[in-house]
């Protein structure tokens, strides 16, 4: 049986949330917006749910908007700051480690004529504050939008600080929290941002339903209007079962991070790297060790490529990845990497090993023996 350690490309759904979404594939398939009772309860699912994920993140449920996925609530937010700060003299910061989702949107602002600004990280991979500040236009309106923690090397971006000198200039800011929530402690309380991303299938909820937070009295241009479903911020009959099944994972994993459960999951992220430097030389940690979500490993070898390792590894039985999922199958090295200064070589030469809750103990030592032997093969081969 393989041994799974890509869970920053999607996770294993969880079997209480297949479990609190199978009432509303079966019996309970009434559409919400129905006035009768068996519509109303399904209704009253849809608002237990947001009342989980508001939970998790520290929220109200009037700001908390169900989408489609993690890409969906990042377009939405992008696409409404578009309108609210407009074309002509107006500025937009990204960071340069954005997810696709954030970079595409952005560059087809940049095509049609708004000022868009990407800022560098540094070395570690956190965003350089300095050149935020020096980006940021206090004389315009513009918007920031700044993920919390990076889908690659998982290293935590300095949101609360990034923000804050946002907000002094009279901007929005926008994160996409998409590798964060669930994984770490997210409280939008502590980070004052505007609009926050969310993507079930990254914390043990199905594939095909995500979040966009908006913060009480944010302006905000529906992408999708019609029946004026949630709130009339994204229109369409619910996907209930599916945010049914959101909900349960948002509340499994609020009671994984109070009870010890992802703090394990960084404790078998560390004995994972502990072995592969022990047992190999030419091995590089990278990115922040003091910033990171717990759950990913991202290692370069020397000497290796990725793309002739995962091969190997997966008829070993190790499922992982040379970076984001969006980008497998490309030729050019990772942007994230390049942003963070590594060299082509290095870059080809990374693995992202992202692991679980349902990660144990004697997998990752049975990864990393894998791990080593075909590093050793591939080394032998170059």
């Amino acid at each position: 049986m393989s041994i799974y350690l890509d869970s920053n490309a999607t996770t294993q759904v969880h079997t209480e949330v297949v479990e609190a979404m199978l009432p509303f594939l079966t019996s309970h398939f009434h559409n919400p917006s129905s006035g009768y009772g068996a519509g109303q309860a399904v209704k009253a699912a849809i608002a237990t749910a947001r009342e989980q994920v508001a939970s998790l993140i520290g929220a109200s449920p009037s700001e908390i908007v169900f989408t489609g996925c993690g890409t969906e609530s990042n377009n939405m937010a992008i696409k409404s700051l578009a309108r609210e700060i407009g074309r002509a003299n107006s500025k937009v910061v990204v960071s340069e480690i954005e997810h696709s989702a954030v970079l595409r949107p952005t560059e087809a602002m940049a095509a049609v004529g708004f000022e868009v600004q990407r800022v560098g990280v540094k070395e570690d991979g956190r965003l350089d504050l300095d050149a935020l500040e020096e980006a940021i236009d206090n004389t315009c309106p513009g918007f920031l939008s700044l993920m919390w923690a990076n889908n690659e090397t998982g290293v935590i971006q300095p949101v609360a600080e990034a923000a804050a000198a946002a907000l002094k200039a009279g901007w929005f800011v926008h994160t996409d929290a998409i590798q964060a929530v669930g994984k770490i402690p997210v409280n939008v309380k502590d980070a004052p941002v505007d609009f926050l991303s969310i993507s079930g299938h990254k914390f043990h909820a199905p594939k095909g339903v995500g979040v966009l937070y908006i913060r009480e009295d944010t302006p905000f241009e529906p992408m999708i209007r019609g029946g004026g479903q949630e709130d009339g911020r994204r229109s369409g009959t619910e996907n209930v079962a599916y945010i049914a099944g959101l909900g349960k994972a948002a509340e499994i994993m609020e009671s994984e991070l109070k009870n010890g459960g992802i703090a394990a999951v960084g404790a078998l992220r560390d004995q994972l790297e502990k072995i592969l430097c022990d047992r190999l030389k030419g091995v590089h940690l990278n990115g922040s060790r003091e910033h990171r979500t717990t759950n990913v490993a991202h290692v370069s070898f020397d000497g290796c490529v990725a793309s002739q390792m995962l091969p190997k590894l997966d008829a070993a039985g190790v499922q992982c990845s040379a970076g984001s999922a969006c980008m497998t199958g490309k030729s050019k090295p990772s942007h994230v990497q390049k942003a963070m200064g590594f060299s082509d070589e290095r870059a080809f030469s990374s693995l992202r090993l992202s692991l679980s809750i349902f990660s144990t103990e004697d997998e990752v030592k049975q990864a990393a023996e894998k791990i080593v032997a075909v590093v050793n093969e591939v080394r032998g081969l170059n």
